[in-house]
């Protein structure tokens, strides 16, 4: 994948309150890992309080930033999915993003912001257990990789959706040293 002027892969992972901590975090650790830059970006506010009650200071929030500067995007699920799908500015970057064949990943009930979003009208995804019908083609995989879009089911999937994301930005011998390093079966 073509990279920013950089040189450095750059990715967005919007937050906002009530999103799942292990799925957002896991993914901004991991891909850190890997060496992509990840900018934590709040939707509403710079302290966001997740679902479990862990705050986290973001690293810039929604208004500030220019999305030509990222060349991907992660959306962590968690109660908070239903102010991301109503955030007129990240609709749309997504669906810019998608026109631009840019990397889209999205998490546990997530991906039904990205049907909403007439994404996912002709893609494979998975989403969380039980919220298929907001899918026209579910899958029951863990991790589902349809060209640039990336979904997976929930908190217990976090490190695979994680490094299948490595993989898909960074290539097969990345996702592998860090599945070897992060001891992941």
């Amino acid at each position: 994948m073509k990279t920013l002027k950089s040189g450095i892969m750059r990715v967005m992972v919007p937050l906002t309150d009530g999103f799942e901590e292990i799925e957002a975090l896991t993914v901004v650790d991991v891909l850190r890992r890997a060496g992509l830059e990840v900018e934590t970006v709040g939707i509403v506010g710079s302290v966001i309080q997740g679902c479990h009650g862990i705050r986290v200071m973001v690293d810039k929030r929604l208004m500030d930033i220019n999305p030509n500067q990222y060349d991907a995007i992660v959306l962590p699920g968690g109660p908070g999915y239903k102010t991301l799908a109503k955030t007129g500015k990240l609709i749309e970057v997504l669906k810019d993003f998608n026109a631009r064949k840019k990397t889209i990943g999205a998490i546990c009930a997530a991906p039904s912001i990205l049907a909403q979003a007439g994404i996912l009208d002709d893609k494979r995804a998975t989403i969380f257990p039980g919220m298929e019908k907001e899918l026209s083609y579910p899958r029951g995989n863990r991790v589902v990789i349809d060209d640039n879009i990336i979904t997976s089911q929930g908190p217990g999937t976090a490190m695979e959706f994680a490094l299948a994301l490595v993989k898909k930005l960074s290539g097969d011998s990345e996702a592998l040293r860090l599945k070897r390093e992060l001891v992941v079966a």
